[in-house]
């Protein structure tokens, strides 16, 4: 699959909240950051040079969260792509703490949340963020109160959408009762289903569903596998076939690959332009349960 004149157009585009409209191929920021999601990415400079090309490319959602770093992935956003270019959406999320790399634990306190909020406006360099996304929900704090404090900046305006990550269907009717929920993120690819009851909860009410780790891994990518052979007969790579899938899946999935690398994120971009037949996607399928 050519590279050379990709754009995220290829992939279509989704409406988040009504009123941002993205092309669905994103780019997810966390890798650009230290070894364990912790401290500064050994190359700095490459890291920025990726944020760049991002936007080249046609990348117009990128997703972040206050816990990269902590603090390094927004920061990074802020210097390089501040002042944003027009229809830009800067995702960003909030409510895991760090405690060293890989170490992750959920406070969902409302003035803590709050904090972070400030704080990611600052980083970022933004009036409003686009879209904050509560990381996880706390199961010492009532959500209704997390998300209460979320509410109330979002009637100051310091938030213009509310997402919501690593949940189940009963969690964002919960969560709608409190505030408007646009968007869901959750782990999801091809070989990992297990948030399929989300998907379609997501395709019903028209809700952005944003699957991180959106590559397939494990057994489905082994060398020899179905998606290995359908790969080599499109002249694409299993990564590219994995996102391709993704976007087949349903319009409201926006896919938000990372890397660290220019040719690695251009090949992720080229994935929005490999097509397959039904035929070949159900095989694919199949051989994935």
């Amino acid at each position: 699959m050519a590279t050379s004149t990709v754009n995220a157009k290829a992939s279509g585009t989704f409406s988040i909240g009504g009123d941002l409209l993205v092309n669905r191929m994103g780019y997810g920021a966390m890798r650009i950051t230290g070894d364990g999601i912790w401290g500064a990415p050994k190359d700095i400079e490459g890291a920025k040079k990726v944020l760049r090309h991002v936007v080249e490319l046609g990348i117009n959602f990128i997703d972040t969260a206050d816990a990269y770093g902590p603090d390094v992935s927004e920061q990074l956003i802020g210097e390089v792509l501040s002042p944003y270019a027009k229809g830009v959406v800067i995702a960003t999320k909030g409510g895991l703490t760090r405690q060293g790399p890989n170490k992750w634990l959920p406070v969902g306190r409302p003035e803590y949340l709050t904090q972070q909020v400030e704080m990611s406006l600052r980083r970022l360099k933004v009036d409003r963020i686009d879209l904050w996304q509560l990381h996880r929900i706390d199961p010492k704090v009532p959500v209704e109160e997390s998300l209460g404090a979320i509410k109330k900046l979002q009637e100051q305006g310091k938030i213009r959408h509310i997402g919501l990550s690593e949940v189940k269907p009963h969690e964002i009717d919960q969560a709608r009762k409190v505030v408007e929920i646009v968007s869901v993120q959750n782990q999801y690819n091809i070989g990992d289903r297990q948030h399929e009851d989300v998907v379609e909860y997501c395709i019903k009410h028209k809700l952005a569903f944003i699957p991180w780790f959106p590559v397939a891994a494990g057994k489905l990518a082994q060398p020899g596998g179905k998606l290995d052979a359908a790969a080599k007969r499109h002249n694409a790579t299993v990564s590219q076939l994995s996102l391709a899938w993704l976007l087949h899946r349903s319009p409201v999935m926006l896919p938000i690959p990372g890397t660290t690398s220019v040719q690695h994120l251009e090949e992720n971009v080229a994935g929005a332009e490999v097509k397959l037949s039904a035929a070949e996607w159900k095989e694919i399928e199949d051989s994935a349960k």
